[in-house]
């Protein structure tokens, strides 16, 4: 997620860069055959350019609107498994009660192993929304990628769960139903009520709606048709810029069409920067560092000091 107010030109030329270049060539030459070769003299009316300068800024307001839209709900349901997790140490802290002095180590023991998994699952979880998507072919850039692998969760895990756990498909899921385990012994060792049970059972449920949540927003991409039209309508109305200026304005056609053109090329490309908030990308939601605060909280609530370093921005990017 980007932070500074200002965005870096480095960032902008870096997707925009072919674009432009195009938009400023074509300016250039249709200038030349109009004014200095007198080959061109295609004029079009200005309220051309109005009908369609107004039909495509509609069109890209919509399209940005839903597409931050997407990107909001992705934080609210990060922003939602958060809240779980601190009710989740603090569940497991206070109603998994040994029924003897007895039992206390091991539920000292159950205690940790629970709490500790959750924070694997978070990372987990992490980590597998931001695999790439089988239909995303564009690759994505190397300068803004954070590091995203499951041995994040290596010090979460006994060495067995977790060769376990990385092997699976799902390997979240695969927590999940592990806690499930260990909440069923609990309850069959005495140290969970029926109600204690059915607490900490509806907060497991949670995690999988969030989970199911975030997987429906990274698995169903954007309806295609409104990207690949506004990438479309975009393109024709640059392109019939220089026509509608140079008969007008000359030579000044030229910086103002490369101008305009660049104006209505940002407002696409926010949309689709947006789209995806679980790329990894630098305007996605910041999944890394809410998994470190979840990580600093859970351990604050067990006692557990060594709290994760937070990561420094990148180039202005909270990851």
């Amino acid at each position: 997620m980007i932070l500074d107010r200002n965005l870096k030109w480095e960032v902008i030329v870096h997707y925009t860069w072919k674009s432009m270049l195009y938009y400023l060539l074509l300016s250039v030459v249709v200038y030349l055959l109009h004014d200095y070769f007198e080959v061109l003299q295609l004029h079009l009316p200005f309220s051309t350019l109005t009908a369609l300068s107004t039909a495509l800024a509609i069109f890209l307001g919509f399209k940005n609107s839903n597409a931050y839209e997407r990107w909001w709900e992705a934080r609210q349901i990060w922003g939602q498994l958060v809240n779980s997790s601190r009710s989740w140490a603090r569940q497991v802290l206070t109603m998994i009660i040994p029924t003897d002095e007895q039992d206390a180590e091991l539920v000292r023991k159950l205690q940790h192993r629970m709490v500790y998994r959750h924070l694997a699952f978070v990372h987990g979880l992490r980590v597998f929304l931001r695999k790439p998507k089988p239909y995303n072919s564009t690759k994505q850039e190397e300068i803004f990628e954070e590091t995203n692998e499951y041995t994040d969760t290596v010090a979460f895990l006994p060495k067995e769960e977790y060769e376990a756990f990385w092997h699976k498909n799902n390997p979240p899921n695969f927590l999940l139903n592990v806690q499930g385990d260990d909440l069923r012994k609990a309850f069959e060792r005495g140290w969970l009520s029926d109600y204690r049970f059915v607490q900490l059972e509806q907060t497991l449920v949670e995690f999988n709606n969030i989970q199911g949540r975030s997987e429906r927003i990274k698995n169903t991409p954007f309806p295609r048709q409104y990207s690949f039209f506004s990438r479309v309508f975009v393109f024709i109305h640059a392109s019939l810029l220089p026509f509608v200026f140079v008969e007008e304005i000359g030579w000044a056609s030229i910086p103002v069409s490369v101008i305009i053109s660049f104006v209505f090329l940002c407002l696409d490309l926010l949309g689709e920067r947006m789209e995806d908030p679980f790329e990894n990308r630098l305007e996605d939601v910041p999944l890394t560092q809410l998994s470190l605060s979840i990580e600093t909280n859970l351990k604050e609530h067990w006692g557990d000091k060594n709290f994760p370093q937070a990561k420094d921005l990148k180039k202005g990017v909270m990851l």
